[in-house]
């Protein structure tokens, strides 16, 4: 396959709003979430809160595998604005010689994902991205985009796939879809995110298994660091849609072509983007695309024995992945948490609307619309916004809070929820490879030794 050529952007010149926002950035630091308040105060006991620590501890012990776990980790709670705890565990390094930071940064994957569906709903508050407008309107190569041949039967409710001829859209892909993952655009097959199925079901499902391979093709020759999201985005155009826009939830490569649509909505490059708009105004000053040099020795190992490529953070990218690429430390995740409980303003410095935040936070999934996959739907007691899972049903639920909660996580065990009726915002910071790695330090952990903490937990 021949990439096209990305054309060039025209980069804009720092704005006098964006120098400002610099200015307000370097007097962020004198707010409550840099030193830790007296966490009484805020309604948690102590004590309970002490348990954190020796619960992570104790996981990392059990685990003496060098591969696939890092043996540390960062944890961050923040209740009504005040920063009630932060504390590095264990190591930052498999060999266990390099003692966790608090500031120790961490290679962030889907995490990405929220920082990205922040910086849309930057441009549509300014105007510029219209969530209902079709993809196409900001990136023409999605203009024929096809679909896959589906076929439900109407008795058993079972739905084929198939390459055969992919058939025309019934709608315009839209940039809503993009944000809430109804796109059709997909990730090839993880092992760890879609259920096991018998044999009947397997024969069945067959069609929808090729479209994987297909995208795990894509992804392989074409998602590399070295090349740029434009010509990503435009070799991806080419591959069918799995689904038909707006019927189907599966978790994808939605949010890179997000990406895209900010390059080209604001004329910026999304690193720039992102630097301008959000993390410097945030004053998150280890946030970005790669580690500088400068950085490296807080930087957290590897699970695995070696970085892929695709996410080595150590180099300078050309691609910037919207929706896996950013590198984060917990500190400067739980601001950009604490200006989305605030309604987009942080310590006078506003970055959304009111309007967008609660766009973002309320389930934007009908219930005509199928789940494809683990991470969301009836069973895990969520739902989806723009941007994050939004916990709609306390009993189907696996961890506790309040409905309208709402979280995501990264491919590498890194993981925040935001829960608004408590105005409790927690980040847990860990690397560890799915499966046996990060199953040694199981999410539901940290919110329950949280919400534990809470002396009147609602």
């Amino acid at each position: 396959m021949t990439l096209l050529p990305g054309f060039p952007l025209n980069l804009r010149a720092v704005s006098c709003a964006a120098v400002l926002a610099l200015c307000l950035a370097g007097v962020a630091v004198a707010d409550g979430l840099t030193t830790v308040a007296n966490p009484e105060g805020l309604g948690f006991s102590a004590a309970r809160l002490a348990r954190i620590a020796p619960w992570y501890q104790a996981h990392f012990d059990s685990f003496s595998a060098p591969e696939g776990l890092v043996p540390g980790a960062v944890v961050a709670i923040a209740k009504d604005g005040k920063l009630a705890y932060l504390q590095a565990i264990g190591f930052q390094d498999r060999a266990r010689t390099i003692p966790m930071k608090t500031n120790s940064i961490f290679w962030i994957a889907s995490m990405s994902k929220p920082v990205t569906s922040v910086a849309a709903m930057i441009l549509v508050d300014d105007g510029k991205l219209d969530l209902d407008a079709p993809v196409a309107r900001y990136l023409p190569e999605f203009q024929d985009v096809r679909v896959t041949f589906e076929k439900t039967d109407s008795a058993s409710g079972n739905t084929e796939y198939g390459l055969g001829l992919p058939i025309p859209p019934k709608r315009p892909m839209t940039v809503r879809d993009l944000l809430r993952h109804t796109s059709g655009l997909i990730y090839p097959e993880m092992d760890f995110a879609y259920p096991q199925r018998s044999s009947a079901d397997a024969t069945a499902d067959f069609g929808i298994r090729m479209i994987h391979v297909l995208y795990g093709w894509i992804d392989a020759t074409a998602y590399r660091r070295d090349t740029t999201l434009a010509n990503f985005v435009s070799a991806l155009a080419r591959l069918p849609l799995a689904h038909q826009p707006g019927e189907v939830w599966e978790y994808g490569l939605s949010t890179d072509v997000l990406g895209r649509v900010i390059e080209v909505a604001s004329g910026e490059p999304l690193d720039q983007f992102t630097q301008s708009r959000i993390f410097a105004p945030l004053h998150m000053v280890d946030t970005g695309f790669y580690v500088p040099e400068a950085k490296l020795g807080r930087l957290v190992d590897s699970p695995m024995r070696e970085r892929p490529p695709i996410w080595d953070v150590t180099k300078p990218a050309k691609l910037f992945s919207g929706g896996g690429g950013l590198v984060s430390t917990a500190p400067d995740y739980l601001r950009l948490c604490q200006m989305l409980l605030n309604g987009g303003e942080l310590d006078g410095v506003r970055v959304l609307s009111p309007k967008a935040v609660k766009q973002m936070t309320t389930d934007a999934l009908s219930p005509d619309i199928r789940i494809y996959g683990n991470e969301i739907g009836p069973h895990t007691g969520r739902s989806f916004g723009l941007g994050f899972a939004i916990r709609t049903d306390p009993v189907q639920s696996w961890t506790p809070g309040a409905v309208g909660s709402f979280s995501w996580a990264g491919l590498w065990g890194t993981y925040f929820w935001i829960d608004p009726a408590e105005k409790l915002i927690a980040v847990q910071m860990i690397q560890a490879a799915p499966g046996k790695g990060r199953d040694a330090v199981p999410f539901a952990g940290i919110n329950r030794l949280a919400y534990d903490a809470l002396v009147d937990h609602r």
